[in-house]
């Protein structure tokens, strides 16, 4: 009862935070008058604002400004020993900082290392830091985008990427950011650029306990999808996850931002009700998910649960099994990659929920825009069927879902498995994926699984007993990451381009509504079967398997 006490009050507050701040994102990022700094900060980049860009154009800048980002925090990862705040640690080997750079700009933040032993100050600041809110940003652009060509008639334009960009950035992500490290800092988290505090161990040892700027990074890497910890034990770390509130408060932050995407939606469409629609299917997904979760973490004990002799094992007495279990689900429900406890740790099914929750495409709530993309693609997927299914003209917001429409979406669909399974089987090939399992038999097939489904699905969180530090993962993760998160935003951006082409249809007694209860339940079906024909018969040698040993 407790837990589902908090995980009610929790969600309360996301629900009712959502409105004002959907409200304003809509606002503040669709049209009207650019700012004084803005205008300068144009002049400076050498952007012009107002001049509109086709698909073809921007999703060139926005791959654009992805690479160079790698190529940036390629460069200051190898150099990191050079510069101040480096806190003693030298540049990364090239395949780790390769790798690194590829993760954090896809908004992935996969770590093969260990947080606090690798980064100095500067580069969890001026690289992850940056990173965190401009990969963020890339994805509210695409869905952005995706709604103008839904709303637009008759033309190949959908808005300038770089003023999306920034006002993304400045007008949305930044202010976000400056409260929520001002509460995390109010709630005990550390915040410092000093090397760290020797002291006693009980046992009369001495030990360095670092030190970092871990609220200002905290909150950032929550609502923005990144994940990442500045400490290796990332939010279970009591100097980035203090107490039982801050818990909740972190909670909250993962699922605000692509909640209130949703309102944003429903406010630039002119249609509230396709909001609450898109949100009552997040929120069945949610509940599921978390409902399936509780259960297995409370009654099933598993391979793991077993061999330690307990559901405890690898969770934060501070939490409990309630408190990381919501945690995981919404860490993995919203692509995001923290975790506040070990989820290879998890019972067998209950880690199987985590990765279930990935592979449905997080669309719920999903990433920062990417959630939202994810969720109209669905809907499309719906809109499609039971048009055919009713003998109606399939078209979502008066614009028509033909073949030439549906291919985009069957593209996007088939994306994620092709990359995750194709990786998984390629491992498994060469030998590679036995050898880094930490265990055997379908526990270790599950950490495979869910490690090439965490870095393809930009979420990042990891199964612990997984060894992905090797040259061959580094680099085949390397290939994994950007397909997995550019490739749909080509079929996102080639779509909204067709959409906006179109002149609106009218809407008559023949045009399938897509709301109501009949069409939640449709487009939720829709998302479970998709991913269920998918991925079924991996889940089957992997997750169930494991459970029902």
């Amino acid at each position: 009862m407790a837990a589902w006490i908090q995980a009610s009050l929790v969600l309360a507050v996301v629900v009712g935070l959502h409105v004002p701040l959907g409200d304003y994102m809509a606002r503040a990022l669709d049209g009207g008058k650019h700012a004084r700094a803005e205008k300068a900060l144009y002049r400076v980049c050498g952007i012009d604002p107002d001049k509109e860009q086709t698909w073809r154009h921007y999703l060139t800048a926005l791959l654009a400004f992805s690479f160079v980002s790698i190529a940036a925090l390629f460069a200051l990862f190898t150099v990191q020993g050079r510069l101040p705040w480096s806190t003693g640690h030298e540049g990364m080997p090239w395949r780790l900082a390769l790798h690194t750079a590829v993760s954090f700009t896809t908004n992935t933040s996969w770590q093969n290392y260990a947080g606090e032993s690798t980064t100095g100050h500067l580069a969890v600041m001026a690289g992850l830091g940056v990173q965190a809110f401009a990969s963020a940003a890339v994805g509210i652009c695409a869905a952005l985008a995706l709604i103008r060509g839904l709303l637009r008639r008759s033309t190949g334009d959908l808005g300038n990427f770089w003023t999306d960009l920034l006002r993304t950035v400045f007008r949305v992500l930044v202010p976000i950011a400056v409260v929520a490290g001002l509460v995390l800092m109010a709630g005990g988290v550390v915040q410092g650029l000093g090397g760290g505090q020797t002291v006693t161990t009980v046992a009369g040892g001495r030990q360095n306990l670092l030190e970092g700027p871990a609220a200002s990074w905290e909150g950032l890497k929550l609502f923005s999808g990144d994940g990442g910890g500045v400490f290796n034990a990332n939010s279970a770390h009591p100097f980035e996850n203090p107490s039982a509130w801050t818990n909740a408060f972190e909670i909250v932050l993962m699922l605000l931002v692509p909640t209130a995407c949703i309102r944003m939606f429903g406010r630039m469409t002119g249609g509230l009700k396709h909001s609450w629609t898109l949100l009552t299917v997040v929120g069945i997904l949610f509940g599921l998910l978390l409902a399936a979760a509780s259960l297995a973490q409370s009654t099933h004990t598993g391979t793991v649960t077993e061999a330690v002799g307990g559901p405890y094992e690898g969770t934060e007495t501070r939490f409990g099994i309630p408190g990381s279990t919501l945690f995981g689900v919404a860490a993995t429900g919203s692509a995001d990659g923290a975790a506040n406890s070990a989820y290879d740790s998890f019972s067998s099914l209950g880690g199987g929920v985590l990765l279930a929750a990935m592979m449905l495409g997080e669309i719920a709530p999903g990433g920062t825009g990417s959630g939202l993309y994810g969720l109209i693609m669905v809907v499309l997927v719906a809109v499609f069927i039971g048009g055919l299914m009713v003998g109606r003209t399939p078209e979502y917001l008066r614009k028509r879902i033909g073949f030439a429409e549906m291919r985009w979406v069957v593209v996007y669909a088939l994306i994620p498995p092709t990359v995750i399974l194709g990786c998984v089987g390629l491992a498994l090939a060469l030998g590679h994926g036995q050898t880094s399992m930490g265990n055997p038999g379908a526990h270790g097939l599950t950490e495979l699984i869910y490690a090439y489904t965490s870095n393809t699905n930009s979420n990042g969180s990891a199964m612990a007993g997984f060894n992905g530090a090797t040259d061959f993962h580094n680099l085949l993760m390397v290939v994994a990451m950007p397909v997995g998160r550019y490739l749909p935003m080509v079929c996102v951006l080639a779509l909204a381009g067709r959409l906006a082409g179109q002149q609106p249809g009218i809407v008559t007694a023949g045009t399938f509504r897509a709301q109501g209860a009949n069409f939640v339940v449709l487009a939720t079906a829709a998302s479970v079967i998709l991913a269920l024909l998918n991925f079924l018969p991996a889940l089957s040698l992997g997750t169930i398997a494991d459970g029902l040993l």
